[in-house]
């Protein structure tokens, strides 16, 4: 079957009127559509969400067919999703989810891109990304927070070595690169913690739409005008974030010959698909062309130029910068090409996220179905209310408030651990059933969570029992998220760190008012970051075997232990 309609505007239904037959297959619909919203979509006319490849559906005729699909979907029904095609509807009952999804699976032999695109340009599959083929993508705001919160851990981690007073960004300069879906958050992520940040991009469109967002403050010529704008910031303390047009395999090298003063270094260019990373010596204009009719020529060079960028990360460090790997897989394919120091520098998680994870913590995130932002705005009092004592949750709930641009729905994240977001989940559906929200609410997540993703490169790198390539667990998640109640469950290969090298789950679930909808939230917002806590107990994390004795989650071998 074929589209009878291709590449059209999509925006999200707002207000209270269902065009589905429930509420739960209104927020599907609802979402997916957002997903595709121009305010939220990085190229929406080809169905990508962000991330350079991550799409919603398949193709055009895929996303009509769900559409239709979710329209029509009975309560006790469930659709099923393969890479962004419905291919059936099952008879299920109200507890089970109205969506199930799976996206970019491959069997281990064959999960790597050269047959990922050889089935892709077949029509058979598509990449999923993490929340962009799971519906729950909100925007750059999706990873602004746990940006907000790595930099803050730099900033920390920094005073506690006196290189810098205060704990906060001040005084610093930050270098990094990409202004995407996902890198567009960094700007405003250092400038949130009252840092200056130099972000090379090499897509000068990103660059506008981070201003037009305000997420970017400034664009910089040249290097030598962004050096002076953030040294100048800098000796005031003020924050700045300048986006600096080039490319950062050419840009970097430079910068460091130079002997520039940075303090941080970083990178969320889309490394992770060397198709999607612009070679050196390559017009921006030309990448998509050269790409298409010339792939594995692409590759080799987009891997030669990640090769220089990193070395040039290496060369920062060895000059006594803060560097750290966002995630991305670029030491993976710097180290493809030949350069053996690659992995001189840690990822993210193991150098300043682990802790979180340890407590259950992670990106949890909700959306407005009315497209109200008097609803998020509500919501954000009841988290002040909920949880008075979290200074840092008020404080980042202060600056979201103050400077986060909604793209789509109105939706706000926040990063909540074992039993707040359960208590979260049952203050908002509450707030859905006394009117004091003018219409449901979303509540998911990133895939980037405590327990719910196997990524050596990224989230479970370094694991302490040496468990980084286990899979188990985000299979785990997510058949605990299906069997709890959540309204859609997703299972996703590659997400942000390339095929081969990840599986990840996510999980959304509705607070429609009704008494189902409270039972539901309460064992998936239980269970979910339950996942994160019982995955580091195994590994043997003494912090989250105290938060599982702490708050009664039981570990099987500990009771054994006990009981010995």
């Amino acid at each position: 079957m074929t589209s009878t309609a291709g590449p059209r505007t999509v925006r999200a239904p707002r207000g209270s009127e269902l065009s589905a037959l429930g509420w739960q297959q209104e927020a599907a619909l609802r979402m997916l559509q957002n997903n595709l919203d121009p305010e939220v979509a990085e190229h929406p006319d080809k169905l990508v969400v962000y991330g350079g490849t991550g799409k919603a559906a398949r193709d055009w005729a895929s996303f009509d067919a769900m559409v239709r699909t979710l329209r029509t979907l009975r309560g006790d029904e469930t659709m099923l999703v393969q890479s962004g095609r419905p291919v059936g509807v099952m008879t299920t009952h109200e507890w089970a989810p109205r969506v199930l999804i799976a996206n970019s699976n491959l069997v281990g032999d064959w999960a790597n891109w050269e047959e990922f695109r050889r089935l892709e340009q077949l029509g058979l599959t598509m990449y999923g990304q993490m929340t962009a083929g799971s519906w729950i993508y909100i925007g750059t705001q999706g990873i602004l927070q746990g940006t907000y919160e790595t930099f803050a851990a730099v900033a920390a981690k920094l005073a506690s070595q006196n290189k810098h007073s205060g704990g906060s960004l001040a005084g610093t300069i930050t270098l990094t690169a990409g202004l995407g879906g996902m890198g567009g958050a960094q700007p405003l992520a250092v400038t949130m913690n009252d840092g200056v940040a130099i972000v090379v991009e090499c897509d000068p469109s990103r660059i506008a739409r981070r201003i037009e967002h305000g997420y970017l403050d400034v664009r910089a010529e040249n290097t030598a005008e962004a050096l002076r704008l953030a040294v100048e910031a800098r000796d005031a303390r003020r924050p700045l974030s300048i986006g600096l047009l080039g490319n950062a395999a050419e840009v970097l090298p430079r910068l460091l010959a130079e002997g520039a003063p940075i303090d941080i270094v970083t990178d969320q260019t889309s490394a992770h698909d060397p198709l999607s990373y612009l070679p050196a010596g390559v017009d921006f204009a030309d990448m998509a062309a050269y790409a298409a009719e010339k792939p594995a020529d692409f590759t080799r060079r987009a891997r030669e130029s990640m090769a220089a960028h990193v070395e040039a990360m290496v060369g920062f460090q060895d000059a006594g910068a803060e560097v750290f790997d966002y995630g991305n897989s670029i030491r993976g394919e710097a180290q493809l090409a030949g350069y053996a120091r690659a992995f001189d520098f840690p990822g993210f998680v193991p150098a300043y996220i682990r802790p979180l994870f340890c407590e259950g913590k992670g990106p949890f995130r909700w959306a407005a179905l009315s497209g109200d932002p008097a609803d998020i705005a509500a919501t954000d009092r009841a988290l002040l209310d909920l949880f008075p004592e979290n200074e840092s949750l008020a404080r980042w709930l202060k600056l979201a408030g103050e400077r986060v641009h909604y793209q789509g729905l109105p939706a706000r994240i926040c990063w909540l651990g074992y039993g707040e977001r359960a208590a979260a989940g049952e203050r908002f559906n509450d707030m859905v059933a006394s009117g004091e929200l003018a219409a449901p609410l979303v509540l998911g997540r990133d895939h980037l969570d405590c327990g719910s993703v196997a990524s050596p490169y990224r989230e479970t790198e370094a694991m302490r029992d040496g468990s980084d390539a286990i899979a188990d667990w985000p299979l785990l998640n997510a058949m605990l998220n299906v069997a709890s109640g959540a309204s859609w469950v997703s299972l996703h290969h590659g997400g942000g760190v390339g095929m081969g090298r990840s599986l990840h789950a996510g999980q959304v679930t509705v607070a429609d008012g009704t008494p189902l909808a409270g039972e539901k939230l309460l064992r998936v917002l239980t269970n979910d970051p339950g996942t994160g806590v019982i995955r580091h107990v195994d590994a043997g994390y003494p912090e989250a075997e105290a938060v599982a004795a702490d708050r009664g989650v039981r570990i099987p071998m500990r009771e054994g232990e006990q009981h010995a």
